[in-house]
């Protein structure tokens, strides 16, 4: 059942050209653009999908950010893993309720949040505290306070080990994942996946090299391209510009040596 917009709601705002705004509603609030203001107050109380005109006559509809909106819309201290890997990567991990799932890496919260959501249990590691705590208050803004019952994360260096030996899933994002390999092996049960998310293709052959070097198998390396297509009536065709490149994802089982 649809709800009415309340005080802390994030909200995303689409004008004509589809621009996008994510906004955190507040008492007396106010959106401001090149368009004009529109008062949060317009909002509150209102269902999504509203019609809105801003002071110089913009036109805005509101809506609740989805998963991949907030992704892209939200604070970050480090660069985000984007939708069109992100979604790829539940299913090369087989994420699942309840999974035990060691990550490092944290950044900005963005591949947490998309865990989280999947019902896992999430166990962080990342060296930065700036990081640590803008990806707990972004997965506190996207999932709210909840969320944090199933996300710890340690200011730790997982090249230097891991603690527990019962994981379900070891996914890394950082610049040496090959490091991690020989402390997963000893972490992750039989039959458990670990999963890379690496820019260069040397990254990728130095961690295809430990994983076979450490029991595990079924090594994989994929990359996601994403282009869109241009559909108005009649005229179709794949638009001029498409994401192409953001990284490697590579994932393996561990059957031991």
């Amino acid at each position: 059942m649809s709800r009415r917009f309340e005080v802390g709601d994030q909200v995303l705002l689409v004008d004509r050209k589809q621009r996008r705004y994510l906004i955190t509603l507040v008492d007396g609030g106010e959106f401001h653009s090149h368009t004009g203001v529109v008062a949060h107050d317009v909002i509150l109380g209102a269902f999504e999908g509203v019609s809105l005109r801003s002071s110089r006559g913009g036109a805005f509809t509101a809506f609740r950010p989805t998963l991949a909106d907030f992704v892209i819309k939200m604070p970050r201290g480090a660069q985000v893993i984007y939708p069109k890997d992100l979604g790829p990567l539940l299913m090369l991990a087989d994420l699942f309720p309840g999974a035990r799932v060691l990550e490092s890496g944290v950044g900005s919260g963005a591949l947490s949040m998309t865990m989280l959501r999947a019902g896992a249990e999430v166990a962080g590691y990342e060296l930065r505290e700036d990081f640590a705590s803008r990806a707990r208050a972004n997965v506190t803004t996207m999932l709210g306070e909840e969320a944090l019952e199933h996300y710890d994360v340690q200011i730790r260096d997982a090249y230097d080990g891991i603690d527990g030996t019962d994981f379900d899933r070891v996914v890394l994002d950082l610049p040496e994942p090959w490091r991690v390999v020989p402390h997963a092996a000893g972490s992750l049960h039989a039959g458990g996946i670990i999963a890379a998310y690496t820019p260069s293709i040397t990254q990728v052959i130095r961690f295809r090299e430990s994983l076979d070097a450490h029991g595990f198998r079924f090594a994989e390396t994929v990359e996601v391209l994403n282009r869109t297509w241009h559909v108005e009536g009649q005229a179709v065709r794949p638009d001029h510009r498409m994401v192409a490149h953001t990284a490697f994802l590579t994932h393996a089982r561990l059957l031991g040596p």
